[in-house]
């Protein structure tokens, strides 16, 4: 794998061939997987959100409205925290926060979450994997994919927050209407709008897909720090004990 390419192969070899280790064992162990990834998103989800509203108050932004869908713990969780709302158009969103006008909050707000890829997340994947434990390995899924999960949302908000900081894309007007955590939503907005400024969304969409990348090259960098490396077919390669 040439070097310029690895940044953009690893996400896929890692986990193509950890399921390929898995299913060693044939159809139960693409069971065991598919049931690891089914726990594993339902404990994700609601950790994600939580992240969210935890990094933007530790920023010294504030919090007034989590959502996050029943069925992912959101009854359980309003019992605690009184800005978490059980009901969400998505399986969770932070739809009420305030970033007093800091786009540094607002980064890290997006961020937050992502600490769970840079670990456990893909150091989990892999080390599952090398070990051919199925459900594991499932379940690390969410938390190492998560950046490429966010594509749509999280990731292209990060874009849009740094698009929206250079000089054609400043004015409010454009800033409302580039900066927000549903693609396809902004697109759509985008579509009705003559003169809209594609330019900035398209160059969003770019930043977001890399820092996707890059933060999944850091955490793979954290992983083989631990002594996981990335996933080969070789079962003699990949990660270490």
């Amino acid at each position: 794998m040439r070097p310029v390419l690895r940044p953009l192969l690893t996400p896929f070899t890692d986990t193509l061939n950890g399921l390929d280790r898995c299913l060693d064992r044939g159809a139960r162990g693409l069971l065991l997987a598919a049931l690891g990834l089914l726990a594993g998103w339902w404990i994700y989800v609601p950790m994600h959100e939580l992240l969210h509203a935890a990094a933007c108050r530790a920023t010294g932004g504030e919090v007034t409205r989590l959502e996050i869908d029943r069925i992912y713990g959101g009854a359980l969780l309003a019992r605690w925290l009184p800005f978490v709302v059980p009901a969400s158009r998505y399986a969770g969103r932070l739809s009420g926060f305030e970033t007093h006008g800091n786009d540094l909050i607002y980064l890290a707000t997006d961020l937050g979450p992502f600490l769970l890829t840079l670990f456990p997340g893909v150091w989990a994947l892999r080390r599952a994997a090398a070990a051919r434990r199925e459900i594991l390995f499932g379940a690390a899924l969410p938390f190492a994919l998560a950046p490429f999960l966010s594509l749509g949302g999280d990731a292209y908000e990060i874009g849009s927050i740094l698009v929206t900081r250079l000089p054609p894309w400043t004015a409010p007007a454009t800033r409302s209407l580039l900066r927000g955590d549903d693609l396809g939503k902004q697109l759509g907005e985008l579509a009705n709008i003559p003169g809209a400024p594609w330019g900035g969304a398209l160059l969003a969409v770019l930043l977001g897909a890399l820092w996707a990348f890059g933060t999944y090259a850091l955490a793979g960098a954290v992983a083989r720090a631990l002594g996981q490396l990335p996933l080969s077919r070789s079962m003699g390669e990949g990660a270490g004990g």
